[in-house]
């Protein structure tokens, strides 16, 4: 039945008598081609391989520069209903008509003649005024697409239910092109919704709420258990613009469910019956197949004091105090023999308050550390959460190869899919703690044990923060048991391509924080982690991938948090993440992003890469032996061709630049002399691509950080760049030295787990699935886990050559002496750190006033930065006084592989002395003087030396 639409009510055009279906015969087949199409070409989510953090890719076939109407148009989706009144399509219409098909039973298919198999046709107009001015900045990527206007008396809400499709006919009748649309505009007018969604639990009932406006029908199964297999119920929701919901006895409490919605799916041009947990699960099964119906308020899931936390929780006056440690739960105690086995790897390792490990993170706190940033811990995909399932490798046998062999990542990698360790960025719920680090995956287990971590972690005065992967998730489509948002409201949640095809440039599933229940599903679990589990900060994965819109909001809904109202005081959240800026979301494609440049003024803070590949040289992406600051560039060369003596000398300077500016915390517009004798703000000062080095308005904008979880760790990535002939002490000088900088920066000092106790992955570049044995942590401090193999073929092969001969000679490898020195080194920076306000200004004008850089200028002392802090006094014009201490600090970094002399005229006369903690230390650093006559400083090689004035 066809129908041209002008009055006629659209829900009217569905009766018992609808006639059935035309089907071509090539139906079948293109239903394989559009999957392909909307994953973007990534392997099927039910392969094992999506257990990986990324995927391989085979290329979209691009007709974009001659859409014609194929037997395959419909594959993709290339017309977007931005408004109710408006469909947006980059076709030329020329002096023909065009269409919009509808098919509640998604018969559509593209015939010589048109689009047959429709229920509706639906003439639509041509407009010559392009499209609104609020649709091109919800969709920038669009701008230049033709609008057509949509008849404004349709039944909309029963269209966005059926398989859609627009056509273009030229001036003969013919069909020039077809395709399908994209519906995230007109869902977001029509269908955005404020109101309760997931389980809501009052005294006598539990209600449910699902929004899904594309949904046919939905049901719930009800389960008394996790793994029977018929429900004991079968509720059918009922829907009210666009949400579904149904109303339960309380007794459902402590049940399993499931949703199945019946709806269209463009993965498949087919009407599917998906399968779902809740969007909104707070709790799951074992195998993560059935939401837990819980009530996180319930005393049951407590621990004893949980509901008192916020008032022990460690003092924190201002972010600009903050200094992060950045752990993975499985890291911190699952070679730790000091704890519990049943504990080993789980939340409740860290209750074990004599473990190792948790003296170690005793000893950090004491010395400054505030906070603890644990990688993923929501539910994702990659670790089986039902331990039986693991496979394990012999540990004996591992330990049996040589130091650059390749068997132990052959053992390691042909179980990397079934054993019980992954980084954690592959999303399947954001709301539910993972159930493999709890003792029992079933059940509240999960949730009373991670409620108890974060408790224990407060009290030995750590503040918690949690890793939230908002941009992506691991499946799509309609069939993956680790495909959630996908199955509800298919196309809308995930960011497509002009194609229709999911974007991938995160890894894969992009998600799409422009459109409205994407941010509010972000900004209601955001909340739900704050006060359901006390988090007291964020750190937000891709953070460019997401829009500054949607950050902004979450400060402003945390910050609104109060002690009062919520339990939690959300004015001492810290939120930070990676300000990237690449793939769709580049210069503001999709809408201004959340990215390093646009976050200017916003008080959140974004990873500083500039001061990381300054320190150590070239970048993640460079070539691996192209050195830094600290790893001897010109200092000290390793073979690595650079240029001429003259070219390598400019690297230094520039890099030098680079790290000054990140010292001052990579403000914008703090002045300094650079290295041609200019002054000069931060953001004049360039990168190699010509992008500003300084973006920041204030200190707490900017996470310096030498190290994180990615890449390499600092001690690997200094043994890989320094030449083959230095001696290990003086490697781990380097490492100590690298971390000074970023200890003694404005700003935020952010620390990957290990760096201080010169923590080895074996020259891994990227561990996310290396196991237990590539990402082992030592805190009884025998072993770094330098030389345990060759690291995994996949993400390293290439180094090979390179990395072979430094695991095979034995003078790479640390000894306990120098672990123990190391460790003994971090404490001591984060106690002068936490000695002095200096350290930790708060505004960007206090930085201005008060850091200064000496020994600038091209008449420089080659490889060497002279920091000072000035204070005021009390009662004397000029700068207030902040430290009732130290009135003056110079800080001296000599990267050199020898002692250094620095005399200034500027820094004569003055009572300086080493600071307390150094002279008081077994490091060579305690050799340092400073002369008040001549104003001059003798720092050891490789040293950083912090020089006090005291009152």
């Amino acid at each position: 039945m066809s129908a041209l639409l002008s009055n006629t009510p659209f829900s009217a055009i569905f009766a018992p008598s609808e006639l059935t279906r035309f089907l071509l015969p090539a139906q079948s087949r293109l239903q394989l081609s559009s999957l392909t199409r909307y994953q973007s070409g990534f392997k099927s989510a039910t392969s094992r391989s999506l257990n990986l953090r990324c995927c391989s890719t085979m290329p979209l076939q691009d007709q974009s520069e001659n859409p014609s109407c194929s037997q395959d148009s419909l594959c993709y989706s290339r017309a977007f209903w931005v408004t109710k009144s408006i469909i947006a399509w980059n076709v030329d219409a020329g002096e023909g008509e065009c269409y919009l098909y509808a098919s509640r039973k998604a018969g559509l298919c593209v015939a010589d003649d048109g689009i047959q198999g429709h229920d509706v046709k639906i003439k639509l107009e041509r407009t010559n005024y392009g499209l609104p001015q609020q649709v091109i900045e919800k969709f920038p990527h669009i701008r230049d697409y033709a609008a057509f206007e949509v008849p404004a008396t349709l039944d909309f809400q029963s269209l966005v239910k059926c398989q859609l499709a627009v056509g273009i006919f030229n001036s003969y009748g013919k069909c020039a092109s077809a395709t399908g649309l994209q519906l995230p505009g007109i869902l977001d007018e029509l269908f955005s919704y404020t109101g309760p969604l997931g389980a809501v639990f009052a005294t006598e009932a539990v209600s449910l709420y699902l929004w899904a406006p594309t949904a046919q029908a939905v049901q719930a199964l009800i389960y008394k258990s996790p793994s029977e297999a018929d429900p004991v119920e079968i509720v059918q929701l009922k829907e009210l613009d666009g949400v579904w919901s149904a109303k339960g006895p309380r007794h459902w409490e402590g049940c399993y469910y499931v949703y199945e919605v019946s709806v269209y799916h463009p993965s498949t041009l087919r009407i599917e019956k998906c399968v779902s947990n809740d969007p909104y699960a707070r709790g799951l099964s074992a195998d993560g197949k059935r939401t837990l119906l819980v009530n996180l308020d319930s005393d049951d899931v407590k621990p004893e004091g949980w509901d008192n936390l916020q008032d022990e929780k460690p003092n924190l006056l201002s972010f600009s105090d903050v200094s992060i440690y950045e752990l993975h739960v499985r890291d911190f105690s699952a070679n730790d023999p000091t704890v519990p086995h049943e504990f080993q790897g789980g939340y409740l390792a860290f209750t074990s308050q004599d473990s190792a490990g948790v003296q170690h993170l005793k000893r950090l706190s004491s010395a400054g550390i505030t906070h603890v940033h644990l990688l993923p811990t929501y539910q994702f995909a990659g670790v089986e959460d039902e331990k039986h399932k693991w496979k394990y490798t012999d540990i004996e046998k591992l330990n049996s190869f040589p130091p650059d062999s390749e068997e132990q990542q052959a053992l390691i990698t042909a179980i990397q899919d079934e054993d019980g360790y992954n980084w954690g960025y592959n999303p399947v719920l954001w709301g539910v703690p993972k159930g493999s680090y709890a003792s029992n995956a079933n059940g509240p287990c999960r949730i009373v044990e991670f409620r108890k971590m974060v408790q224990a972690l407060n009290h030995i005065g750590l503040r918690v923060v949690l890793d939230v992967v908002y941009n992506h998730l691991h499946a799509s489509g309609p069939f993956s048991d680790f495909s959630a948002l996908d199955k509800i409201v298919p196309g809308y949640f995930l960011r497509r391509n002009a194609d229709g095809g999911i974007e991938n440039s995160t890894c894969v599933n992009n998600t799409a924080s422009e459109h409205f229940m994407v941010e509010r599903l972000i900004l209601d679990d955001l909340k739900c982690w704050a006060v359901h589990y006390k988090i007291d900060g964020f750190r937000f994965d891709l953070m460019g991938h997401i829009m500054k819109r949607t950050m902004l909001k979450a400060k402003s809904l945390l910050n609104s948090l109060s002690t009062e109202k919520n339990g939690v005081d959300g004015s001492s959240i810290y939120i930070y993440g990676e300000g990237w800026d690449f793939g769709e979301v580049a210069n503001n494609g999709r809408g201004i992003n959340a990215s390093q440049f646009n976050l200017f003024g916003a008080g959140i803070g974004s990873f500083n890469d500039r001061i990381r590949d300054a320190l150590l040289g070239g970048s993640p992406f460079g070539h691996p032996l192209h050195q830094g600051f600290v790893t001897g560039l010109y200092l000290e060369a390793n073979g690595h061709e650079l240029g001429d003596k003259a070219n390598v000398e400019r690297m230094l300077t520039v890099s030098k630049d680079h790290i000054q500016v990140g010292m001052a915390a990579n403000l914008k517009d703090f002045v300094l002399t650079n290295c041609d004798g200019q002054e000069v703000k931060g953001s004049e000062v360039l990168m190699h691509d010509g992008k500003p080095v300084g973006y920041a308005s204030s200190p707490v904008e900017t996470v310096n950080y030498v190290s994180a979880h990615d890449n390499e760790t600092l001690f690997d990535i200094i043994s890989l760049k320094t030449p083959k002939d230095i001696s290990v002490e003086e490697r781990c000088r380097m490492n100590h030295l690298a971390t000074s900088v970023i200890a003694l920066s404005q700003g935020i000092p952010f620390f990957h787990a290990g760096d201080e106790m010169l923590r080895s992955k074996s020259i891994d570049r990227d561990s996310y699935n290396s196991g237990d044995w590539f990402n082992r942590l030592d805190f009884s401090y025998n072993s770094n886990n330098w030389g345990v193999g060759l690291p995994p073929k996949e993400k390293n092969e290439r180094n090979w050559p390179l990395i072979k001969p430094r695991l095979a000679d034995p003078s790479y490898k640390p000894q306990k002496s120098h672990i123990l020195a190391a460790v003994e080194n971090f404490l001591n920076l984060m106690q002068i750190r936490y000695s002095s306000p200096l350290f930790r200004l708060k505004t960007a004008n206090a930085i201005q006033e008060r850091v200064r850089f000496h020994n600038t200028g091209p008449s420089w002392i080659p490889g060497l930065i002279v920091m000072s802090i000035e204070d005021g006094h009390q009662g004397v014009p000029g700068l207030s006084q902040l430290d009732p201490i130290y009135s003056y600090i110079v800080v001296i970094i000599n990267p050199c592989p020898t002692d250094v002399s620095f005399a200034n005229l500027a820094l004569r006369a003055r009572s300086l002395q080493l600071h307390p903690v150094q002279m008081n230390s077994t490091d060579v650093v305690k050799n340092s003087t400073y002369d008040a006559s001549s104003g001059c400083f003798n720092v050891p090689a490789r040293t950083t030396s912090v020089f006090v004035e005291p009152r």
